[in-house]
């Protein structure tokens, strides 16, 4: 039986990492290839300012290829591709029991622009079903940035997003990642949305494994500079979490922590004084990271306020910890 605790090292080579993620893995939970994992609406400021509801639908589908070490998504995924007209139910499901929404969110913790995830089959059917929005976002791998993309723009009734993942631009830790992203792809996909007019949303991780709390902060920081400076009209800063298996394995071998809510609290601060564009705060499961329980629902509070006001709100002080972000 292979060894799958933090005896052995975190590989250097692609294929073997891939398998060394994969044995630390626990079980998946049980998804309806016919119904969406989730579905719920949010206030989002809009790139004019305005703050608008968003429906994002979790759309349940088959597994993303690449096997990123900080993915947990992985977890509400299916092991095969859905059958034709499995996405479209899905959405209309969804639709039926939210309230109304202006912008939509179609996630399915991997490439909207894979085929093997979305059938591009069924998007005549997906467009249809969300022409009422005046704004579809979408994810993908920046590598499955192309013709289908603009396809699927071409189709919808209103204007289409892109959110990619660039992660990190720290030089030695994206590549052990397990994305399969050099910069340049990144970058190469950027610059065919920005040339033909799509938006372009940007994930960034605060939180990276290999190095320490103080430099996670700081590449989180560039790393939100560099999307703007590649075209990004929104930035999302997701703490990495522990649960994934690999990332609980690299923490045993301290090579990983969790990120400090306050820690959160700086990077997106920071992002929001750069003047550039939005930066959000991702607060889902946010209530597991670190934080004085003292002053944790400021904090959480706080960081609330700065994702819809996109102002750097005043500092939470507390008399217990002593400190403020």
């Amino acid at each position: 039986m292979a060894a799958t605790g933090s005896s052995v090292p975190y590989p250097p080579a692609r294929a073997e990492r891939d398998r060394w993620i994969r044995e630390r893995r626990g079980p998946r939970r049980i998804v309806d290839a016919r119904r969406a994992v989730s579905a719920l609406v949010e206030p989002e400021p809009s790139e004019t300012g305005e703050v608008v509801n968003v429906a994002t639908v979790f759309l349940a589908n088959r597994e993303c290829p690449w096997r990123c070490l900080m993915c947990d998504l992985w977890k509400d995924t299916l092991a095969e591709s859905v059958p034709a007209g499995a996405i479209p139910e899905q959405i209309r499901g969804a639709l039926a029991d939210l309230p109304p929404a202006r912008r939509i969110k179609l996630y399915n913790s991997g490439s909207f622009f894979d085929p093997r995830a979305i059938r591009p089959e069924d998007h005549p059917e997906i467009a249809a079903l969300v022409s009422p929005f005046e704004r579809v976002i979408v994810e993908s791998h920046p590598v499955l940035v192309g013709e289908s993309c603009l396809r699927f723009r071409d189709i919808l009734a209103g204007a289409l997003e892109v959110a990619m993942g660039l992660e990190t631009i720290h030089p030695e830790v994206l590549p052990r990642l397990n994305k399969g992203m050099p910069l340049p792809r990144f970058d190469g996909a950027a610059r065919l949305l920005a040339r033909e007019g799509i938006a372009l949303r940007v994930f960034v991780l605060l939180g990276l494994p290999f190095v320490s709390e103080e430099e996670s902060l700081e590449w989180a920081c560039r790393s939100v500079e560099y999307a703007f400076s590649r075209g990004a009209g929104a930035v999302s800063v997701i703490p990495t979490r522990l649960g994934n298996g690999a990332l609980d394995a690299l923490r045993e071998r301290g090579e990983f922590s969790s990120p400090p809510l306050r820690s959160l609290e700086v990077a997106v601060a920071r992002g929001l004084a750069l003047g550039r564009d939005r930066v959000f705060a991702d607060l889902w499961d946010v209530a597991v990271l670190r934080a004085c329980p003292s002053c944790r629902d400021a904090r959480l509070e706080r960081l609330r306020g700065m994702n819809l006001s996109q102002t750097v709100a005043a500092p939470v002080g507390c008399s217990e910890c002593g400190g403020s972000a």
